[in-house]
């Protein structure tokens, strides 16, 4: 059986260096996101619901029942229509008492589907175990389980569903608000793009004073200037839309599996001779049928037969002069016809024989 690598390249030129927006490259130490998971259950189900051993569902309704008065043995309890789920939300910063937030409910037992299903009331905790939101209604798989026995047809996921704004949330987000220093956390550590970012602040809001400094790669502290101080908001709104010229190691990234290349145009190739070869073995296997003649004492068998064929195309030479680009690379490896395994292992070995000036990352 043959494998057919797809070759996709995706090469950024361009004759400008690209600004981003800061907002585009940092967050604000402090405003971030808070995970929130919780245990619930999900009733109403159509018989697809946990089975008899799932033990910890029965008595998980059990325990429901017996906070509303009504007292039942957990052996007692049928669980076909009721699954034991796993729910989880991201609280964002600054969430006030009585924001909707979205949460997904996935089920831990044996359910094969969560279709129709309603999650009752659930408390979602945070890292230290506080409730911050409290969880309840209708499940959207958006998929299902059609047909019975072996006869039955599955689409998309439908054990894990979504319930929009289905979370109320109760407590304010435990996110720290910027007050006398605000501090940037680079989503992609560089060093030459904290400094840009820090000349940029200190051009636009010094005013003969540098408030922002690069303490790393991944970090630029500012201090909040005087005539800012209160109004920390916008002093943040204005930042974020300042454009900052972005800096960034040259790299190769492969996916051997897809067959994708991603290079950047500051990759840079040093004087190299390539010279690829393609050597393929086919080994073919038919079975033959041996049969005996009428009225013999023989045996009817089956033969293999086996073929084997070896091919060896000529090498492939591409000549690279000195400072070559990515763009001269790729125009020259796809003339000569070179799939998306044979431009990986020649990026390997430019690699390795120190003709490629760059980061070969391989995922």
């Amino acid at each position: 059986m043959l494998r057919t690598l797809a070759l996709s390249f995706f090469v950024l030129a361009g004759q400008s260096p690209a600004t981003s927006r800061l907002k585009d490259l940092v967050s604000i130490e402090g405003v971030r996101d808070n995970q929130l998971v919780g245990y619930g259950v999900v009733v109403g189900l159509s018989k697809t619901g946990d089975k008899q051993t799932t033990i910890f569902s029965t008595q998980s309704l059990a325990n429901m029942l017996e906070r509303m008065g009504v007292s039942v043995s957990a052996s007692a309890i049928r669980v076909t229509n009721t699954a034991a789920v796993m729910v989880t939300a991201t609280l964002p910063p600054f969430a006030q008492p009585g924001t909707k937030i979205d949460v997904t409910a996935a089920a831990i037992g044996d359910a094969t589907n969560l279709q129709g299903g309603l999650l009752v009331m659930t408390a979602l905790r945070g890292a230290n175990g506080q409730v911050y939101a409290e969880a309840q209604g209708p499940v959207v798989t958006g998929g299902f389980v059609a047909g019975r026995g072996g006869n039955n047809t599955t689409v998309n996921h439908p054990t894990v569903g979504r319930i929009p704004e289905g979370a109320t949330v109760e407590r304010i987000a435990p996110s720290v608000a910027p007050t006398t220093h605000v501090n940037l956390q680079l989503r992609n550590a560089d060093f030459a793009t904290s400094a840009r970012i820090a000349e940029a602040i200190n051009k636009d809001f010094g005013d003969k004073k540098a408030i922002a400094h690069a303490e790393n790669s991944a970090l630029v502290s500012v201090a909040t200037p005087v005539e800012w101080k209160d109004r920390i908001t916008e002093f943040i709104a204005a930042l974020e839309e300042l454009r900052i010229e972005v800096d960034a190691p040259a790299r190769i990234v492969v996916n051997e599996r897809t067959g994708t290349i991603v290079m950047g145009k500051d990759v840079r190739i040093l004087p190299v001779a390539i010279l690829h070869g393609n050597l393929s073995v086919e080994i073919q296997t038919k079975l033959q049928v041996s049969q005996p003649g009428p009225l013999s004492q023989g045996k009817t068998e089956t033969v293999p037969e086996t073929k084997v064929a070896a091919k060896e195309e000529p090498a492939k030479n591409v000549v690279l002069k000195e400072g070559a680009t990515v763009e001269e690379l790729v125009r020259a490896l796809t003339a000569v016809g070179s799939t998306a395994r044979d431009i990986i292992a020649i990026l390997q070995n430019l690699r390795a024989a120190g003709a490629l000036d760059a980061e070969l990352e391989v995922i």
